[in-house]
This record gives C-alpha cells, sequence and structure tokens, in this order.
C-alpha cells in the first residue's frame, strides 16, 4: 500500500441484521429488496457530499469529510427505510445497523480504503441495534448540537487489533423513525416542510404537490444553516388536519412550510406559507400562479422562487430573535445572527459592532464556518462602503476569514460568496467568478451571490450579462438588507448600456431605502447628466460629496482594481458632465 494516502474522515459502514433468514426462505425477492435498498444509501450518500466504497455482501461502506454529514445520511437513510419497510410484510422487511466513526483511514488510488477508522466503524455497525445508528466517541463530539436527534451513551466497547477501548453513542430505531417523540429545539433554526394539500379535487394532480414538498426539502437542505426535517418524517401527516404548534413539538423544529396546489384547466396556483411553530405566527405568505405548459419546468421554477423567498425572510427573523435576547445570553448561533444584524444596518459602528459579535461566535466555536464567513463580509464592507480608509488590512483580514470559512465548510455557501467578494475587492476576477459561481451551485437561490456575479460581469466589461443576475438577485429577495446596492449597481450597468432612463428609474428607487451609501448617488447623477437633467445631476453629485469627500476615479480604483477601462471612462465622463471636478478623459478605454 506504498501508494496509499493517509487522512482523517468519517466512515459509514452498515450491514443487514440476519440477512441469512431472508436469503435462506427467498434468494431472488431478497436480492431485490436488497438492490432497492442500496439505491437509497447510494443516493443519500451522494446528496451528503459521501462516496460509496463499497457494497459487498449485504453491506455498504462510504466515506464522508464531514462527520455531521455522514451522521445525517445515516439518519435519512434509516428514515427511508423504514418507510420501504412499512409497505413490506413483516418476514420480508430488512434492517440495516449503521456505524458512524472519525478516524484516521487510509485511502489508495482506486478509492479503497483501509486502518483503524475503518475497523472501529464495522464495530460500532455491530453495537447499533437493527434499523438504529452507533457513533464512536470522536464522531458524537463533532456532532454533538449539531443535530436535533438524540444519542444515549452506551459505554466502552474492545475492537479487534484496536489497543484502547472505543466509546460508543447509540441512537436507537424507534428514535430514527417515530414522530411522536417529542424533541428539544435545536440552537440553530430548523423547518419542516409539510405536504401540500391537492385543492384540484383530481388524484393525479397528487404527484405534482407532493413533487413541490420533495422539491423544497431538498431546496431548503442547501441551506448550511437550516435544519431541514427528512421527508419521510414529515409525510406521516400526509392527508392530516395538523396543528402547525403540535408538528413543531413533534418534529423538534421552529418554523414549518405548509401549502396547496389547486389545478384549473390550463393554470395552476399554488400557495406556501411560513409559520413560527411556537406562536403560530405566520411570517410569509405567497400565492403563485402560473400557465401550465411543461409540469415539470413548472414544478422546478415554484420550487426555486419559494425557497429563495423564504431563506431571506427566515434569516431577517432569525437575527430579529437572536437581537432581543440579553447578550449574555448568546451562545454560537445567537452571536453570529446578532452579528449579521448589526452588519446589515450598514453603518461603520454597527459593523465594528458586528465584527466583535461575529469574533465572539467564532472563539465559542471555532468550527463553526458561517461565523467566519459572516467575519469575512464586514472586513470587505469596512473597504466598499468606506467605514475605515485602511484598505489593505481590511481585505487581509477579510481574506484570512472567507478562506478559513470554506476550509471548514467547503459546502457553505455564504463562505464562498464572502470570498468571490474579496476577490472582486482586490481585482481578481476570474478567482472571484468562480468562488461566487460555487456559491451558486451550492445555494441556487443565494440572491448575494448572484449580485456579486453580475458585479464581476459589470466590472470586467460585460455590462448585458450583469443584468439578468441583477434581476434574479432582486426577485430572490425583494426585501434584502443589500436591495439599495442591488439596484444601484444595476443602474450603473444600464448607465454603461447608454439606458439612462432605466438607470434613474433603479437608482431613485435605491435611493430611498434609509440605508442609502453614497454609490447610489454616483449612478444617480450620471444616469441625470445622460439625459441632460443638469441640474438634478448636480444635486445628486452634491449629496455623493457630502457622504464621501474624496469620491474620484483614484478613489474608486483604491476600492476596486483592475476595473473594465471602458466602464471606468463611461461612468466618470458621466460624473463629469454632471460637475465632478475631474480633469477631461481621466481614464482611457484603451
Amino acid at each position: 500500500m506504498a501508494d496509499a494516502k493517509r487522512r482523517l474522515a468519517a466512515i459509514l459502514s452498515a450491514d443487514v441484521a440476519a440477512y441469512s433468514r431472508p436469503m435462506g426462505d427467498d434468494e431472488r425477492a431478497t436480492m431485490d429488496t436488497l438492490n432497492a435498498y442500496r439505491k437509497v444509501f447510494r443516493k443519500h450518500i451522494s446528496d451528503r457530499g459521501g462516496r460509496v466504497v463499497d457494497t459487498a455482501g449485504d453491506s455498504v461502506l462510504a466515506v464522508f469529510d464531514s462527520v455531521v454529514e455522514a451522521v445525517h445520511c445515516a439518519v435519512d437513510v434509516q428514515g427511508e427505510l423504514e418507510g420501504c419497510n412499512a409497505g413490506l410484510p413483516q418476514d420480508r422487511r430488512m434492517h440495516f445497523r449503521v456505524g458512524v466513526n472519525l478516524g484516521d483511514i487510509l485511502e489508495q488510488d482506486d478509492g479503497t480504503i483501509y486502518g483503524d477508522g475503518v475497523n472501529v466503524a464495522a464495530r460500532l455497525e455491530s453495537l447499533a441495534e437493527p434499523g438504529g445508528i452507533c457513533l464512536s466517541g470522536s464522531a458524537y463530539e463533532q456532532v454533538e448540537g449539531k443535530t436535533n436527534r438524540g444519542f444515549e451513551g452506551i459505554g466502552k466497547h474492545a475492537v479487534k487489533n484496536i489497543s484502547r477501548p472505543v466509546r460508543a453513542f447509540r441512537m436507537t430505531a424507534a428514535d430514527v423513525a417515530a414522530p411522536e417523540k417529542l424533541l428539544t429545539l435545536a440552537d440553530r433554526p430548523s423547518i419542516a416542510v409539510l405536504p401540500f394539500d391537492n385543492l384540484s379535487g383530481d388524484p393525479e394532480q397528487e404527484y405534482f404537490a407532493d413533487g413541490i414538498a420533495e422539491d423544497l426539502i431538498t431546496a431548503l437542505s442547501r441551506i448550511r444553516w437550516l435544519f431541514v426535517t427528512a421527508r419521510n418524517s414529515t409525510f406521516t401527516y400526509k392527508g392530516q388536519a395538523v396543528d402547525v404548534k403540535r408538528v413543531g413539538q413533534e418534529m423538534g423544529v421552529r418554523y414549518v412550510l405548509e401549502g396547496s396546489v389547486r389545478k384549473g384547466g390550463d393554470r395552476v396556483r399554488v400557495t406556501a406559507q411560513l409559520i413560527e411553530a411556537t406562536t403560530g405566527n405566520h411570517i410569509w405568505a405567497k400565492r403563485y400562479d402560473r400557465n401550465i405548459a411543461d409540469i415539470f419546468a413548472i414544478q422546478d421554477e415554484l420550487t426555486e422562487a419559494i425557497a429563495g423567498e423564504i431563506e431571506p425572510e427566515l434569516a431577517e427573523v432569525e437575527r430579529e430573535r437572536a437581537y432581543r435576547k440579553p447578550p449574555e445570553s448568546l451562545n454560537t448561533w445567537d452571536c453570529y445572527q446578532r452579528g449579521l444584524w448589526h452588519m446589515w444596518q450598514l453603518t461603520g459602528d454597527e459593523n465594528a459592532e458586528a465584527q466583535r459579535l461575529l469574533q465572539r461566535a467564532a472563539d465559542i466555536d471555532p468550527g463553526f464556518a458561517p461565523a467566519f464567513a459572516g467575519l469575512a463580509y464586514s472586513h470587505f464592507l469596512d473597504t466598499v462602503l468606506a467605514f475605515r480608509d485602511t484598505v489593505s488590512e481590511d481585505l487581509a483580514k477579510a481574506r484570512q476569514a472567507a478562506l478559513r470559512a470554506v476550509a471548514i465548510d467547503a459546502k457553505d455557501a455564504m463562505a464562498h460568496c464572502a470570498l468571490g467578494r474579496i476577490y472582486t475587492a482586490l481585482g481578481d476576477y476570474s478567482s472571484a467568478v468562480g468562488e461566487l459561481e460555487t456559491a451558486i451551485d451550492l445555494n441556487p437561490s443565494y440572491a448575494l451571490a448572484h449580485y456579486g456575479l453580475a458585479v464581476c460581469f459589470l466590472f470586467t466589461g460585460r455590462a448585458e450579462a450583469a443584468i439578468p443576475e441583477f434581476e434574479l438577485a432582486e426577485q430572490l429577495s425583494p426585501h434584502d438588507p443589500y436591495l439599495s446596492l442591488f439596484q444601484a449597481v444595476r443602474a450603473g450597468a444600464h448607465n454603461v448600456l447608454g439606458q439612462f432612463q432605466l438607470a434613474e428609474e433603479y437608482a431613485r428607487r435605491a435611493s430611498r431605502h434609509p440605508r442609502a451609501s453614497f454609490w447610489v448617488y454616483g449612478v444617480l447623477a450620471g444616469a441625470l447628466a445622460g439625459q441632460g437633467k443638469s441640474a438634478q445631476a448636480r444635486a445628486a453629485l452634491s449629496t455623493l460629496l457630502e457622504m464621501q469627500p474624496d469620491f474620484s476615479p483614484e478613489f474608486f480604483e483604491r476600492v476596486f482594481p483592475n476595473t473594465d477601462r471602458t466602464f471606468l471612462a463611461v461612468y466618470f465622463a458621466l460624473l463629469r458632465k454632471a460637475g465632478l471636478d475631474i480633469p477631461d478623459e481621466p481614464i482611457s478605454a484603451d
């Protein structure tokens, strides 16, 4: 094994309890069931970022970079298999034991893995009950507090060829499957998506209603800070009249999403509402009407639209919730959310307080990637909103925090988005686009990443390509705290394209926000100057210079170096026309 590489990994090991008995009864039927259940494993392993290593006999061996994802995978698999078993006769049911360990492995070029980490996972699997899950102490330490499932300690157990006993923690099959168990609310927010009601009176539309709910579960699962209850648990409520408060208790969730589907002729209406489970208060509700052409395309469109609007609504509620808590009671999540609340006030003093709270969250839990991502973004804001005049220092801090966030959790969309915005401020647009596209791949409904990508397009001379990304950012998050900048920079793109009336429209929208920055008045002055509205252009320019007295081409290039010369030439030609005291043709468009 000279070519094997040693690394730390999460290992999931599973096999069928009492496999020989059903094989002896009916070999063909047993193999059909086993193959079907292996597909369930493969799907959830892939969804959680793992890799199947081996499926010899009746076993499944998989490896993950994240132990949290490995445990979520185990819970998802056992929950779905419980539902599969419910449809089979008692003597045909197949129950897996699952063990999860975080340990050292040797990995060969062909993907085969060996080592103590694998041996411990196999031993843990044997300690699990049929339908249950067993974790090592090392895995449990990483998962504790990051899942709303409970594990009980079952002491230390000997493992062949391992000198010291291994601590083990077990979740029973009942704990995996039973929705009746009252769970403790996790520190971080959690949500259950209930089956959508089919109000069409047409049983054939049931698949469409179920598809919307299932796709929303998948889409919301991409939000790394949000716990999403698995389909197998929430679909136990299908066809029932439910009390949202009871669902919240039984599922252990803070929020519930419910909705309905009604089809009539060639149109379909989907309604969705987000409810705070503990109080029953409605947070958000919306109705979507669509013409049916391609039903699956409509399903995808509606899923993206609903998921995109829910995330910022949830984030705002969580920020307000954390802000109301006494400072001495703040945990990691609360410090993080309270920090974001201050950051999105978009003032220098508030941003300084945001950094204090975000650093506190990172100090409490150095493995919590969002805290570092938020810290990175706040240092980025110091630069682009001119809260401080130490650009190099602030960007160095921002980059360090963003790289730390990505190293902790490579699937955190905000971490990649923050890193992309920082590369934009460093003038490295190629890297910026790569990071922002990664953020969008991880969370297609992430408005801030679409906005960041639009800025990159604009600053590299692709104004036309930027417009759809600006549009999408605003559609996805119509109440975003950054909305003023969404609209202002879009106005800048219209200015570059000579569409001055549209530019004025979006710049004026941006100016009506209470936290509108000096950037807004730069594009507004340019749009008005482009239309020959000289007096109004001078007034907008005056506001710009009151807010940022040193605004100039040198200021712009200090904040955003390496920006496309043609863009800069148009931008400052319009400001010169508005009355900005700069030399003629201060920037060449060569």
